[in-house]
């Protein structure tokens, strides 16, 4: 086997319907963080962007993305906003993640999304979290009324409500694929109003992250398009949702709502319809994301697993990559386990305490 590592940019057409062959025979839902699509885009907004091509009898056999920091340190491409990690590889095909870390000059990779069904790096993970999902294969009505013999009153207000919001408005008008960039700024602006409002970091004060969503609002691709979904209360947009959709699967990405018809629960709303219209075009799950969320447990029909930790290569770079890393500790039996690479992190800081000591 050989290894290649190149640019999202570098890769061929050839190798982009390779990758695209080899996800459409895995049994993992086609979650279109995983297409090459994904991995092209944040190739444009990230210069650290990386693909390990694996080949074999002058074949492509597998692809790697990953981004590659100081010290070796990697992590998952479009880590901190990608919803589903990790290798595509051919089925059957025999690699050691050390092996395949070495090639990429990677000392850790980190990721907190891994696919279930990764072996390559699921014996790496930390913990396991549930990412609730809706299906709606057997179509909208029936996934109605799942929910009305689980949460009857959940279904009942919510319906009330945009039937009350219709009235006061003249008419609640939804959209599944709004192509209006001013849609999409009205989301961005309220997304990143809830993370302040809520302390949290807030994405799109990246610039590379409200770039990479833009480019994918006009990506037209099959496997990975950006769908942005309004919600309308006259000619108003109250509730909007920007995520990837495949042929099969829709992957929720970033959620809000004007907070001014709170009242309503427009965003409750908002994802009933994305329900209703993605069943209608043959999408069979939506997947909510990991994170506790009430409106999610109140929507979902089950879960898919997704893991959080960090494969590491023996040397320097993981030992310093780790002592900060509680999750790896965990994952790894640090203390127990890794004499030699608790003296390679005692080496590593010493050295970087000389260096530090002649500035």
């Amino acid at each position: 086997m050989r290894i290649s590592v190149v640019t999202p940019g570098e890769l061929g057409a050839s190798q982009t319907e390779a990758w695209r062959e080899m996800r459409a025979h895995t049994e993992a839902p086609a979650n279109p963080f995983m297409e090459p699509e994904f991995t092209l885009a944040v190739g444009r907004v990230r210069a650290p962007a990386r693909v390990a091509v694996l080949w074999e009898g002058g074949e492509p056999a597998g692809f790697f993305p990953h981004e590659r920091g100081p010290l070796g340190r990697g992590r998952a491409i479009g880590l901190g906003v990608s919803d589903c990690q990790g290798a595509v590889l051919r089925p059957g095909l025999g690699i050691d993640p050390r092996e395949l870390l070495r090639a990429c000059s990677l000392s850790a990779w980190e990721f907190d999304n891994l696919e279930a069904g990764q072996k390559l790096f699921e014996p790496d993970a930390a913990d396991a979290f549930g990412s609730p999902v809706i299906e709606v294969a057997t179509g909208y009505a029936a996934y109605e009324e799942q929910l009305r013999e689980r949460s009857p009153r959940f279904l009942r207000t919510t319906l009330a409500k945009e039937r009350e919001l219709g009235r006061r408005a003249g008419g609640v008008r939804f959209v599944l694929d709004e192509r209006d960039p001013a849609a999409l700024r009205t989301l961005m602006s309220w997304k990143s109003a809830q993370y302040r409002g809520t302390g949290r970091r807030d994405r799109f004060s990246q610039r590379w992250t409200s770039t990479l969503v833009r480019q994918l609002h006009e990506s037209r691709a099959a496997g990975c398009r950006g769908t942005l979904s309004v919600l309308y209360a006259g000619d108003r947009p109250v509730a909007a949702h920007f995520g990837l959709r495949s042929r099969t699967v829709l992957s929720c990405w970033f959620p809000a709502y004007d907070p001014g018809f709170a009242s309503f629960s427009p965003g409750l709303i908002l994802h009933l319809r994305m329900a209703e219209a993605a069943a209608g075009e043959g999408i069979a799950l939506l997947d909510l994301g990991r994170g506790a969320a009430e409106y999610k447990d109140a929507l979902k029909t089950g879960e898919l697993r997704v893991h959080e930790g960090a494969s590491l290569r023996p040397g320097p770079g993981a030992a310093v990559y780790w002592l900060g890393r509680e999750p790896v500790r965990r994952a790894h039996g640090f203390v127990r386990g890794h004499p030699w690479l608790a003296a390679q992190a005692r080496r590593a800081l010493n050295r970087v305490g000389r260096l530090r000591g002649t500035r």
